[in-house]
């Protein structure tokens, strides 16, 4: 044992006496330059090229490292042995990421990098304006050297993009409304949000299943353009026109919308815009991928017809405050609860120059009486896509039954199926009204659909009615109508039934004078 111990001691005597030699004849300077030539030499026969990614680059925070942590919490199976979990702020929507020092491969177009999490404890700092972590944080990204020209030019982006479509789909969407009288919030924004928490999607939807599937069709490509709108030279938004009866779901179209897409909701409030200037500026605080919503066009402001006003409005001229302030859009500017919105705004403001500010926007507008509006309004580039918001029909009762009942179609018997078929076209009730019939009656499924039933049938025997009077109605106006278009129609010469007595008192009167004179 005490051999060992003396055996062990020369050879440390050895290793000393050695590196005190390297230190003699090696100076520092000369180790460093042998080793990076030998990093060189190996990077030089090396098939592999290395890049670093760290969490903060000098003093400001890498936002690649946030994107490519976030881009990698996608490609993290749940059933990894090790997994760190973040949720980040406004969201709702826990996210799964790479532990310390762990490594992920990721395939991109047939390439395979290989990322891997490094984490190092930081030196102590002496003084610094602003502390940094303990920490240092940051990716390896390892690629072949042939892939390089692949992975800088286009994976990188990718991983931006995809990126900023999970922040955002985890993200919790917000419904902005403008603020009363243009004011500003504490920020300098003309919008004040709230959190937007509408569960309406297009699968509890009471609509007609094809009208439906075109319309997510249609949505879906509109997000998927934006290579085909710069290749056409088209600004990249699209128009929506909801109308229909109230009570048929125009709201919760706009709601399923926002939850599919995953875009923000702007409620305009054109009330309380005071002119054309205001409105531009709101469209300008807007953000992209975001629904602009003008419900009720045809109540907010005067935007009817124009050619049912040619008449009214041919014998006024310019100085006449209205035709000022824009076709007859109310009372003007300097008026209590005025504004000076023409249409002309309204029209740039969907399809001008300045709606073109932003990208990735949505207008929808909505309506009970689209026969009001002005044709230059519905045109397509303003409203591209009219959606009809009708009464129930059966496809959309079925939706209903599930939603708020539970029940199938295979749930009911023929006889029910079979009745409720028949009534529901005929009854023109509103999935509002309907629904309000399965609400109440909800504890008790088979009575929900009994008193359903019934309605039906009760609104149905009301619009026969209602039908048969209009008519008779109807019969009785076209008579008048045709008796005075016969006798407007009917030469002079021929007369009618009230000229004749008086054509025959005449020519008694003519008879007795020439009498007398004989």
């Amino acid at each position: 044992m005490k051999e060992y111990w003396t055996w062990f001691a020369s050879l440390l005597g050895i290793l000393a006496f050695c590196q005190s030699l390297l230190q003699v004849f090696f100076p520092p300077e000369l180790r460093f330059a042998c080793l990076k030539l030998f990093n060189r030499l190996s990077t030089l026969f090396s098939s592999y090229c290395y890049f670093d990614i760290t969490e903060i680059d000098g003093v400001n925070t890498n936002e690649l490292y946030n994107a490519v942590q976030l881009y990698l919490s996608s490609s993290v199976s749940i059933n990894d042995s090790r997994l760190s979990l973040t949720r980040a702020l406004n969201s709702s929507a826990i996210t799964f990421g790479l532990s310390n020092n762990d490594c992920i491969v990721d395939t991109f177009n047939g390439v395979s990098v290989v990322w891997e999490h490094i984490v190092t404890q930081r030196q102590a700092q002496t003084f610094s304006w602003r502390p940094l972590p303990e920490e240092k944080r940051g990716f390896t990204m390892r690629i072949k050297k042939r892939d390089k020209p692949l992975v800088l030019d286009s994976y990188l982006d990718y991983i931006m993009e995809k990126a900023n479509e999970i922040r955002r789909k985890n993200q919790d969407r917000l419904l902005y409304t403008n603020s009363r009288g243009g004011s500003l919030d504490s920020r300098g924004h003309p919008w004040e949000s709230v959190s937007f928490k509408h569960p309406s999607t297009f699968d509890t939807l009471a609509m007609d299943p094809v009208k439906k599937q075109e319309i997510m069709d249609d949505l879906k490509d509109f997000a998927n353009g934006q290579s085909f709108y710069q290749k056409t030279g088209r600004a990249w938004k699209r128009g929506y026109l909801l109308y229909g009866p109230p009570g048929t779901g125009k709201s919760s179209m706009i709601a399923a919308m926002a939850n599919y897409l995953s875009y923000d909701i702007y409620d305009l409030e054109l009330t309380e815009v005071h002119n054309n200037s205001e409105l531009r500026k709101l469209l300008m605080k807007t953000s992209s991928k975001s629904i602009i919503v003008i419900e009720d066009i045809d109540c907010s402001i005067n935007l009817t017809n124009r050619k049912k006003n040619n008449n009214s409005t041919a014998t006024r001229n310019y100085y006449d405050p209205e035709m000022r302030c824009g076709s007859g859009l109310g009372p003007g500017p300097g008026e209590e609860g005025g504004n000076s919105i023409t249409l002309s705004g309204l029209l740039n403001f969907t399809d001008g120059l300045w709606s073109c500010c932003g990208s990735e926007r949505i207008f929808v507008f909505t309506t009970n009486h689209v026969e009001k509006l002005d044709p230059a309004l519905l045109r397509c580039g303003r409203m591209d896509m009219h959606v009809f918001m009708s009464y129930c029909s059966y496809p959309a009762l079925m939706i209903l039954l599930k939603n708020y009942l539970g029940y199938h179609e295979t749930d009911l018997d023929a006889e029910c199926l079979k009745e409720l078929g028949e009534v529901v076209d005929k009854a023109e009730m509103t999935p509002a009204d309907i629904s309000e019939v399965l609400i109440k009656n909800r504890r008790s499924k088979q009575k929900a659909v009994c008193e359903l039933l019934e309605a039906l049938k009760t609104r149905a025997e009301m619009n026969l009615k209602s039908g048969d009077l209009r008519e008779k109605n109807s019969d009785h106006i076209m008579e008048d109508e045709e008796q005075e278009k016969r006798a407007l129609e009917s030469p002079p010469n021929q007369g009618s039934e009230f000229e004749e007595p008086c054509k025959k008192q005449e020519d008694e009167d003519e008879d007795e004078d020439e009498e007398k004179l004989k």
